[in-house]
């Protein structure tokens, strides 16, 4: 039980969290919808690359491997099942009306995802990786789904001709920083490996983690200062 407390908890205080920043609050049957739906990215996520797990195994370089299991097996399905999800629930929604809207929901989206994934990592992995886990795997869900939301919400917003190129950045700039992020962590774990490729994986992983949490807040912020002004143009 308490490795169950310990996989659900850092999800539920992430989504609170920025639950709590939403002035105007979204309807909680559509923020359900949007995080049970992140179960449902699981399964995609799992039909979508099944039939490719074994291209991994006829790879020989440790360097294509990292790569093609953090890119093509991890971050491109991934956030493509969430992306996915994400558009199919609130695209067209009427409470889909502000700008950190779209971050809100891309956020329960990838954290239903997250979910699932904690459970069975840290059900297999145990208390270690519960605390690994919540303190880089979970923020790392939320803020990649930061960067999917705000683009995500600029692109429905959006009045000219860029929605397209506005919604291949909101699939894309989550699809980068977690294909590195995963990338660096797989290939860290490559056995023989020499010292300086290990330390500049180190510096990848730290900067990645460092940009993303930064990225992360200034989009936060700078959607809540677009919703505010609307308001203020509104009065």
């Amino acid at each position: 039980m308490s490795l169950l407390i310990a996989s659900i908890t850092p999800v539920m205080i992430f989504m609170y969290l920025v639950y709590r920043r939403d002035k105007h609050k979204e309807p909680r049957a559509l923020l359900l919808k949007c995080f049970f739906g992140g179960f449902l990215a699981v399964a995609l996520t799992l039909i979508v690359t099944e039939p490719f797990s074994p291209i991994a195994e006829t790879i020989g370089s440790p360097f294509w491997k990292a790569f093609y299991d953090a890119f093509c097996m991890a971050a491109i399905p991934e956030e493509l099942a969430k992306f996915i999800i994400l558009y199919w629930v609130i695209w067209r929604s009427k409470d889909f009306d502000q700008y950190y809207d779209g971050i809100l929901y891309a956020i329960f989206v990838s954290l239903g995802f997250a979910l699932v994934e904690n459970i069975l990592y840290v059900l297999d992995g145990g208390m270690g990786v519960a605390i690994a886990r919540a303190i880089l795997a979970v923020p790392g869900h939320g803020f990649f789904a930061v960067l999917m939301g705000y683009y995500f919400s600029l692109a429905k917003f959006h009045t000219g001709g860029q929605k397209n190129r506005l919604l291949l950045a909101s699939l894309g700039m989550p699809i980068l920083f977690h294909g590195l992020y995963d990338f660096a962590l797989m290939y860290a774990e490559t056995e023989e490996l020499d010292e300086l490729v290990l330390i500049g994986l180190i510096v990848l992983f730290t900067a990645v983690v460092i940009q993303l949490w930064r990225l992360g807040f200034k989009k936060i912020k700078a959607h809540l200062q677009r919703d505010h002004e609307r308001m203020n143009e509104m009065v």
